[in-house]
């Protein structure tokens, strides 16, 4: 490999190591002319399928978009950078094992809203909003609650995402006979 500082042509290998995910390979290298030290990083080079829009356009799969669009749903939400990192990740490889050359956009969008929906449920339902086009707040309220009955196994893990709100005609009846109970009973003070 040629020195990136002096571009002499030969430079030796010093270390190696294995990333964690055993994924990608660091070579610290220094050049024999100049003697500067500089990492190299080596990574299977897998082709990922494209991505077929729904206009029917082609497009190369671009990580930097998923982790985009991971990163618009995740917006203020207290979900970490390396949390982020795994979904992207857990999304690549899906495409990469699925083996076609082409996927559908809807397959993506499909493999983010599962990634999301284990990681944050407010940002699930922001994904989803846009990614099926909700139209009106009934819509909404459907896939809240279409989410919370696919996933009783993480409740507690998670903030409700409608917390104890009843329908509105609940809460006003209930708020109509507590203020009723209120006029009824005059409030004394004890000394």
């Amino acid at each position: 490999m040629h020195c990136p500082f002096c571009k002499h042509e030969d430079t030796r290998v010093i270390d190696s190591r294995v990333s964690d995910d055993g994924a990608t390979i660091r070579r610290r290298r220094e050049c024999e002319a100049c003697g500067e030290r500089f990492n190299t990083f080596e990574t299977a080079e897998i082709k990922l399928p494209s991505v077929v829009k729904g206009d029917g356009r082609r497009e190369a799969f671009d990580e930097g978009k998923l982790r985009t669009g991971f990163m618009r749903a995740l917006q203020k939400r207290p979900v970490g950078s390396e949390q982020v990192d795994v979904a992207v990740r857990a999304v690549v490889e899906e495409l990469r094992r699925s083996g076609e050359r082409e996927v559908p956009s809807m397959r993506v969008g499909e493999l983010v809203m599962r990634e999301l929906k284990q990681l944050d449920h407010v940002a699930y339902v922001r994904f989803a909003s846009v990614y099926r086009s909700f139209e009106d707040v009934q819509a909404f309220r459907e896939e809240i609650e279409r989410l919370e009955r696919d996933l009783p196994s993480l409740e507690g893990l998670q903030l409700s995402l409608l917390g104890d709100i009843a329908p509105r005609k609940e809460r006003r009846k209930v708020a109509e006979s507590s203020s009723g109970e209120a006029a009824a009973k005059p409030k004394t003070l004890d000394k």
